[in-house]
């Protein structure tokens, strides 16, 4: 009987002790599977045994429980430690519960699972020698056997109920991952040490899964996660699964190496929140992210950057300064290959890939998971990624010059150019615009004065391009494309003309991609637009007034040759002098925004931006100084707000309206027009000073050099006279003759 209590305790049954579970199975009787894990204890002692008491059977049925615990804990972790997912033909009890609850006895497989397979291998080891402790030591010596196996086998009987217990937890949810890491984690908090202990050795064995998961991400940039358990996760099979192979396969052969690593980084890779253990932070998680895809984008430069670029192409010569010699000697092609992966070694360099893989590997050697360790090593390495992306794109690609010249062209800070442009193409812009040559007709003015203002030395230029957004003539992905963008349409409410449409687009290449994103184009490109009507409406006026001053000087010349004629030019000169004091008001009020926009917001802006880059050593956090700026640039211009936007596109509609009728005066008198295109001007104005005004906006943060721009325009309180409507002009003239 003894050999046969000591077979029972490590799953084997025989005539003393049988499994109740198999008969009544052979007798097509079911069990519940939601009965007590002590109901479900199969192994009990025969009932023709009568030579028992009933205490003694009642603690031999305790003892050999182990044994039916100990045969489950080891079928679920050698079934779990086996990932060819190959179907059983024997389901045993364990597996019929996923059954019932799965109707599938095929189960996805799992590494985290097969890592706690491992540890409940150790556990089970253990059982196994205590077990032959207890044979040696019973053979050895005359001992009672039961209070010698119950001493013997004493921990475990706190130790193999709960675990199986939780097998049976993870085979019926089919626990997999960060989920079965939650799992863990929660039944470590418990009051048995022993217990304890050995799920904190469980938890430990899966977390060398995902360690080493960290370690391929955030090392070498690599996911290695076949079975969809790891918090990062790749997008483009799920955004591609109603894509057919063959399409995919032609879409990734049109991919350049360029657009491969974009897609990547702004789309390939995402935190999958299902599979994050519950004690690790989603800013972590998103710490991780960015850390994975950093090192994969420094890993895996463009072929095209370190061939064009000279400062990386001096670093990769020193580099390979032993083999120059043997180079010079033979004529050997250079090989891309090689080339990216000598600039892939210069972008991180092995010393700071030894750091964080020596970090990684520091916590995967500790016993135990320490929260505020792991947060401040993730930190760290992200720290490390973040500062040598940062030395990329700011450094070696030039961030600064790019941010020079897109304040340069899209924020018009190359005012000659601007004016130049305007003057050449003014003309050819009092028409409506042509669909089919629209954009080539403005190429002519634009490289007119590209010619005359645009220095050899601005390098930068050869990247600005005109489009027409309206009639898309491109054929080209260019900015402003996109009607999510909220770019201005042509609609007649806030189009000025059909010329609303010019649109810049800047070539920005690799790695800038990582930074200028369409989205921060869009919004650059939303600016521009806004601040070319701006000057275009400006220049109108000024040549409205260039032109009056040139008529005046006329009529002066034929007055004094014609004596005759000088009252009827004092009446003609009477009537228009109220018509020059409206363009007066509107010339007032367009300077003045001018001068806040370009002075106020952007000049503000850029130098605290360049302020932040001087001491920011952290790509990131550059990224988010720069989306501060566009920020501020187009919430302190008014541009976010659809009231204040439509107000001021309707003024600058109207000045243009009364420069072109103020010009049609001497050939076609009609001053109703100019009286209604005042008296909207005034409603708008006063309007406009209202909302400015008010505490919602002038109070708030959003402008904090309003208060100038109010001050200017109302610093004797004439325009709050004029936008008021007290100085009624142009009401009721005769015709001008």
């Amino acid at each position: 009987m003894l050999h046969e209590l000591l077979l029972a305790l490590l799953g084997y049954t025989g005539d003393l002790v049988v499994d109740e579970r198999e008969q009544q199975t052979s007798l097509g009787v079911n069990f519940s599977p939601d009965a007590p894990i002590s109901d479900n204890r199969s192994f009990k002692l025969a009932p023709d045994l009568s030579f028992l008491q009933p205490s003694d059977r009642d603690l031999v049925e305790r003892i050999i429980a182990l044994g039916f615990y100990y045969r489950e804990l080891d079928r679920f972790a050698s079934q779990s430690r086996n990932l060819s997912c190959i179907r059983s033909p024997y389901v045993s009890p364990l597996v019929r519960l996923a059954e019932i609850s799965k109707n599938d006895t095929e189960r996805q497989p799992s590494v985290y699972r097969r890592a706690i397979a491992n540890g409940i291998v150790e556990i089970l080891s253990l059982y196994r020698s205590a077990v032959l402790h207890i044979e040696q030591k019973l053979l050895s010596e005359t001992l009672p056997i039961l209070a010698t196996v119950t001493q013997g086998l004493n921990k475990f009987f706190v130790i193999l109920p709960p675990l199986y217990e939780l097998v049976l937890e993870i085979e019926r949810e089919d626990f997999r991952g960060g989920h079965l890491l939650s799992l863990l984690h929660k039944r470590c908090h418990c009051g048995v040490p022993e217990l304890q202990t050995c799920v904190q050795r469980l938890l430990w064995h899966g977390h060398q899964v995902m360690y080493n998961q960290l370690a391929s991400w955030m090392v070498y940039g690599i996911l290695q996660d076949h079975h969809s358990e790891f918090f990062v996760r790749r997008l483009d099979k799920e955004e591609n699964h109603s894509v057919t192979d063959h399409e995919i396969s032609d879409r990734l052969a049109r991919l350049s190496t360029d657009d491969a690593s974009l897609t990547d980084w702004h789309s390939g890779f995402d935190t999958c929140l299902d599979m994050l253990p519950s004690y690790i932070p989603t800013s972590v998680a998103d710490s991780i992210l960015f850390a994975g895809k950093a090192i994969r984008i420094l890993r895996n430069p463009s072929p095209g950057f370190q061939l064009k670029d000279p400062l990386d192409n001096q670093q990769v010569k020193r580099g390979a300064q032993k083999v120059q010699g043997f180079v010079g000697r033979f004529s050997i092609q250079k090989d891309p290959f090689v080339t990216t992966s000598l600039i892939g070694k210069e972008l991180l360099p092995h010393s700071e890939a030894d750091k964080i893989e020596l970090m990684l590997k520091d916590l995967k050697d500790s016993s135990e998971f320490h929260k505020r360790s792991f947060e401040s090593a993730v930190g760290s390495i992200r720290a490390i990624a973040a500062s040598h992306l940062w030395q990329l794109v700011v450094v070696r690609a030039d961030l600064n010059g790019h941010l020079k010249a897109l304040k340069d062209y899209f924020l018009l800070a190359k005012g000659d150019f601007f004016q130049c442009f305007l003057e050449e193409g003014r003309h050819l812009m009092r028409l409506p615009p042509r669909q089919s040559t629209a954009e080539a007709d403005l190429m002519v003015p634009f490289q007119l004065a590209s010619m005359k203002t645009i220095g050899e030395e601005d390098k930068y230029f050869s990247r600005v391009s005109l489009r027409m957004v309206s009639f898309g003539t491109s054929t080209k992905s260019y900015i402003g494309a996109n009607p999510s963008s909220g770019l201005p349409t042509n609609s007649s409410e806030i189009s000025l003309d059909g010329w609303d449409g010019i649109a810049l687009e800047y070539a920005v290449n690799w790695p800038l991609q990582l930074f200028f994103t369409q989205e921060v184009l869009s919004d650059y490109l939303k600016i521009f637009q806004y601040l070319l009507r701006l000057k275009r409406t400006q220049m109108e006026l000024d040549k409205s007034w260039a032109l009056g001053m040139h008529q005046d000087h006329k009529r002066f010349a034929r007055r004094c040759n014609n004596s005759a004629g000088g009252s009827l030019s004092q009446q003609r000169q009477q009537r228009v002098r109220p018509l020059w004091r409206v363009r007066e008001h509107m010339a007032f009020l367009i300077r003045n925004l001018q001068f806040y926009i370009q002075v106020d917001v952007i000049e503000s802006q850029w130098n605290i931006l360049q302020a932040h880059i001087q001491d920011s050593q952290d790509f990131t956090e550059l990224v988010g100084f720069h989306q501060a700026y566009l920020s501020a640039l187009i919430s302190q211009s008014f541009v976010d707000i659809g009231s204040l936007s439509r107000i001021l596109d309707g003024i600058m509609k109207l000045c243009m309206q009364f420069c072109w009728s103020l010009e049609k005066q001497e050939s076609n008198p009609n001053t109703s027009e100019l009286e209604r295109i005042t008296e909207e001007f005034n409603k708008k104005s006063n309007a406009l000073y209202t909302i400015l005004r008010s505490s919602r906006i002038a109070g708030s943060q959003r402008a904090p050099y309003l208060r100038r721009f109010l001050m200017r325009l109302n610093f004797n309180l004439f325009f709050e006279t004029t936008a008021r409507g007290v100085l009624n002009i142009v009401r009721a003239s005769p015709e001008v003759t």
